[in-house]
């Protein structure tokens, strides 16, 4: 009896015995579709914000507004890319007037990013609105369900980090 008439998914059988747990079979998968859902969703966030916006700089506004300001290091650190990369995207929301600079006053040579008022508003109310899809899409689920699914996927990133 081959793959297919055992209800396994053509290729899927041939990762099973190569060792491949189902169970990390199936997490591979919906992660996957997770992860295409969310770069979808912070482009249409990202540009809700602001139609010139690129999608990438979206995680760095959330950054600035969960943590306060910044330097540019440390958020290149966070967001994992490199300095031109993040001197590149700071200017263009420097430019959208998103964000402003202001220098470290721990340190004269360097700079503190920061989300100006209007940048704050705009991503603020973005944010909320993303919040309450959540709530609507999650409404049939009890609060543990939504607290242990919070609780797996921090312990997710935490482990990503080591």
């Amino acid at each position: 009896m081959g793959a297919a008439e055992e209800g396994v998914e053509p290729g899927a059988q041939d990762e099973v015995e190569q060792g491949a747990d189902p169970e990390f079979l199936s997490l591979e998968r919906e992660l996957s579709l997770l992860l295409r859902r969310a770069r979808a969703s912070s482009g249409e966030m990202a540009r809700q914000v602001h139609p010139d916006l690129e999608p990438s700089a979206y995680g760095l506004l959330v950054c600035l507004d969960d943590s306060g300001p910044q330097r540019a290091t440390e958020l290149a650190a966070f967001i994992g890319v490199g300095k031109a990369t993040m001197s590149r995207q700071l200017r263009a929301l420097e430019e959208l007037g998103l964000v402003s600079r202001e220098p470290d006053p721990a340190d004269g040579r360097a700079w503190l990013i920061r989300l100006t008022p209007d940048g704050r508003t705009r991503f603020r109310t973005v944010r909320a609105a993303r919040r309450a899809q959540y709530v609507r899409r999650l409404a049939s689920w009890e609060r543990p369900e939504v607290a242990e699914l919070a609780r797996l996927l921090g312990r997710l990133n935490a482990s990503a980090d080591t």
